[in-house]
């Protein structure tokens, strides 16, 4: 291998930690060693990803109490805990995700929110004076559209088990915990200036009317800058309809490049402190801990905010393809800027090629690219990985942390042809 094949190859797993996740989802190491001869790392790896997603299944919309989980048609995806629904990739065919196959990640049932009853409450000793708006005041004010992805912090978490052997906590996302749309509501800066926030303000607190969360009311911080960004928006509508139930009805914050926690659904309460506030969101849960992660102020780590660059496959994982050519493409982002290039690899990183960028990036969208391939019948892995306008590139290896967030080395997607 050339010294510049060396520095443009992506990591692949090896063989140690391969068996220890091998291991860890049941697997004797006879069965190992037999799977590694006949098909290799990619035969493992699907094999791996078999075992760790059995008894998937559309999730329940009934809770023992009669309270709905979801009111959408939980068909479509992949059932994660009891409160995920992970979109399958393969059901995107074009720039934007529609509605019945945006993906969905709960902390408890779907609040049921009145809109004719609901208010948003502005308060905090950073205001000058504590403001209700109704639903009806909040669409007067000036609106904003655009395109934005969203994305669940530990998307492709599932991958720290399978490509190094050390699973994290947490719901085990494959690829699916994202989708894009097209977004439409107010500027939060719009609002806080009308409550009159103080030059003083240092943090914004968004609370959620879905008390059953933690914290009687999911919740996060964003730092005041973040906050007065024209770009940080409280939507109503999400790809030209009323938010779906799921989505965040009656209102929603929207973070573009950060990640999905941020984005506070049945928005019902904004705290504007002229202190650092700290919740659970920014002290225990969406946090780096690891020990690559010194902890920050009374975080017990590095507390997570903007999401990382990323490419995946619209396949199934693992896959099955006939023999002969295929067109096929995926999706890739980054909260830096628009994508500048994707490139793909079918013999583990030691050559890539590069794939089509087929569809425009407006706003904060991912893009599409597409590429064909011949497939041969037998056990195969194709890895993307991306690059964008600022120059980064998906790293060949992440850093563990016990949380499994903002997980994104190119990904070896098993594929069986027949």
């Amino acid at each position: 291998m050339t010294n510049e094949d060396t520095k443009h190859a992506a990591a692949k797993p090896d063989d140690e930690s391969l068996w220890r996740y091998a291991r860890a989802t049941g697997m004797d190491r006879r069965e190992f060693l037999r799977l590694l001869i006949v098909g290799g790392s990619a035969l493992v790896i699907a094999a791996c990803s078999g075992n760790l997603f059995k008894g998937e299944s559309a999730a329940p919309t009934l809770t023992p109490v009669g309270q709905r989980l979801f009111f959408k048609d939980p068909s479509p995806f992949i059932a994660r805990d009891e409160v995920g629904l992970e979109a399958r990739l393969e059901n995107m065919q074009g720039l934007i995700t529609p509605n019945e196959y945006f993906f969905v990640r709960n902390n408890g049932p779907t609040p049921v929110v009145d809109v004719s009853n609901w208010q948003l409450s502005i308060e905090g000793d950073a205001i000058a004076e504590p403001l209700q708006l109704s639903f009806e005041e909040l669409q007067r004010l000036p609106s904003r559209t655009y395109i934005s992805y969203l994305e669940c912090a530990g998307n492709h978490r599932a991958m720290f088990g399978i490509l190094q052997g050390r699973q994290s906590s947490g719901t085990q996302w494959a690829t699916g915990a994202i989708g894009n749309g097209e977004w439409t509501g107010v500027s939060l800066r719009d609002v806080l200036t009308l409550a009159g926030i103080d030059d003083a303000a240092v943090s914004v607190l968004l609370v959620g009317l879905d008390t059953e969360a933690p914290e009687n009311g999911f919740r996060y911080v964003l730092p005041v800058d973040k906050a007065m960004n024209a770009d940080t928006v409280l939507a109503y509508s999400l790809n030209g309809e009323p938010l779906p139930k799921d989505h965040g009805f009656p209102l929603r914050a929207v973070v573009p490049g950060w990640v999905g926690s941020s984005h506070i659904k049945w928005l019902g309460r904004i705290v504007v402190s002229s202190e650092k506030l700290w919740t659970r969101n920014n002290t225990t849960s969406y946090v780096l801990i690891g020990d690559d992660y010194p902890p920050e102020g009374e975080a017990c780590g590095k507390p997570v905010t903007m999401q990382v660059i990323k490419s995946a496959l619209a396949l199934p994982w693992p896959a099955q393809l006939e023999k002969g050519q295929h067109h096929i493409h995926g999706y890739a982002h980054s909260p830096a800027g628009p994508i500048s290039r994707v490139e793909w690899s079918a013999d583990s990183g030691r050559t890539w090629r590069a794939a089509d960028l087929t569809t425009p990036q407006p706003d904060f969208s991912w893009v599409k690219f597409e590429f064909t391939w011949d497939a041969e019948a037998g056990e195969h892995t194709i890895m993307t990985r991306a690059t964008d306008s600022a120059g980064n590139t998906q790293p060949n290896h992440v850093p563990f942390n016990e949380k499994g967030y903002l997980f994104n080395q190119p990904l070896p997607h098993p594929i069986r042809v027949a």
